[in-house]
């Protein structure tokens, strides 16, 4: 009987539950999202769902991969007229790249956030860029800005000069016509761990060889700013040391290049203490728009300079910091490039001679003006790892101006940031509100009592 009705049907299998996106392992999402054409387009993904936000913010190997194998994200130039109340911004416009261009359309690049005074001629004076920051003086309102116009981050500082000297904190020379010039630099120095803590600082340089340079720090605790300890100069002492060229800050130090002396003065964010590096003896006196310093790809302080602006005649050239075969640490010479290299023949009509002035190195990519005539200028980026040339603006550039590149989201790494279902907001940090933004949500305006 069994053998005609024949064997019993196989049992069912349960079925096979349903494959999610919460299934992909941390690792084979970031080896995903490495493949994202820039970081704008990460921020997008990553804010998606909790399950992106969480591969991106566990590994933290996936920045530095993510960092090495994408050129830094600018996103425009601030352009310094002095003659606007609010320093313009102009965009890069890539239509292929809509991730790009939400960036851009959903921040505060007008810089809108910033207080208004009616009477403020000229307005707020943009004084440098760093990590997505911007640091802007007010002379008429006395004060001082730190802006994120990405996340709309707004911090706001009185300005220390008259503070400090009605309360007598700076030592006062004997005769007062020592003093021919003072020159104050704010510079924005951040903590290791979050981005969203640092601290203000002011380095004020003076014409007096005992007391020649200054650091004074805002303490968010107290709302103050704090003057530090005359610190020794750097032996020997000069009797110039307000001849420095602005300050160039990256990797935890700022440096300044003297006018006149092949050194650098440095300052080391975290001591606050200076030191020196010395130069080639060629870059004494060498014009600052021709010398640069900033960061190859992995990381190493490198310096950008070219012998002469001609570009009929003259020279790229890339040093290294770095340690010889017997250890020792030293400026050493990595390549060199003719400017001829960046120059368009198109555009090279006139006996006028073409130049080339060096605006910015970061992340491995010099960023190079080339000026052909009054009245056409661009803007090329070049990898000193490819040597790979990038027309950004097309005859449309116009020097001096302060390039703009996205810093990594704060929302990328900082544990604060709140993830409820599906969507992430920013936690904020205490003592803050909220308002949100086209990639992240960041703290409204904050004035310091």
């Amino acid at each position: 009987m069994a053998s005609e009705l024949g064997q019993p049907p196989p049992a069912k299998c349960p079925p096979t539950a349903p494959t999610t996106i919460t299934d992909i392992s941390d690792d084979l999402l970031c080896e995903i999202f490495l493949l994202l054409p820039s970081l704008p387009s990460l921020v997008r993904a990553a804010l998606a769902c909790r399950t992106f936000l969480h591969a991106v913010r566990s590994s933290p190997a996936f920045r530095r991969r993510f960092r090495a194998l994408h050129r830094p994200q600018l996103l425009g130039f601030f352009r310094e007229t002095g003659r606007e109340a609010i320093p313009p911004f102009v965009p890069i416009r890539r239509s292929s790249d809509p991730d790009l261009t939400a960036a851009v359309s959903g921040s505060d690049f007008f810089l809108f956030r910033l207080p208004e005074d009616s009477d403020s001629t000229p307005g707020w004076e943009l004084r440098r860029c760093h990590d997505g920051y911007l640091v802007l003086a007010n002379n008429v309102t006395d004060q001082i800005a730190a802006y994120n116009p990405l996340t709309q981050a707004l911090h706001l500082f009185p300005t220390p000069l008259r503070e400090i000297l009605s309360k007598g904190l700076f030592p006062q020379p004997q005769r007062p016509k020592e003093i021919r010039i003072e020159v104050l630099e704010f510079h924005i120095l951040f903590s290791e761990e979050d981005q969203r803590v640092f601290r203000m600082a002011c380095v004020q340089f003076r014409n007096i060889s005992k007391v020649p340079v200054c650091v004074a720090v805002f303490s968010p605790a107290t709302r103050e700013w704090q003057v530090l300890p005359w610190p020794a100069p750097p032996q020997p002492v000069d009797d110039d040391w307000f001849g420095f060229c602005p300050g160039m800050q990256m990797s935890g130090f700022v440096y300044w290049k003297h006018k006149s002396k092949a050194y650098l003065l440095v300052l080391d964010n975290v001591t606050l203490q200076f030191s020196r590096v010395y130069l080639p003896h060629f870059l004494r006196k060498i014009d600052p728009t021709l010398f640069k310093l900033g960061q190859t790809k992995d990381g190493k302080l490198c310096m950008v300079c070219a012998d002469d602006s001609d570009a009929n005649i003259g020279t790229l050239v890339v040093h290294v910091w770095g340690a010889d075969d017997d250890g020792v640490e030293k400026w050493m010479l990595e390549d060199t490039f003719p400017l001829s290299t960046f120059i368009d023949a198109d555009k090279y009509l006139t006996e006028d001679d073409t130049t080339v002035q060096i605006e910015a190195v970061i992340d491995g990519f010099v960023y190079l003006s080339i000026k052909y005539d009054d009245y056409t200028e661009s803007l090329i980026s070049f990898c000193l790892e490819t040597a790979e040339l990038n027309t950004l603006f097309d005859d449309t550039y116009a020097s001096p101006a302060y390039p703009y590149i996205m810093s990594w989201p704060p929302s990328l790494e900082d544990s604060q940031t709140k993830i409820t279902g599906c969507s992430v907001e920013d936690a904020g940090s205490v003592g803050t509100e909220e308002t949100p933004s086209a990639l992240v949500t960041a703290p409204q305006s904050h004035k310091f009592a």
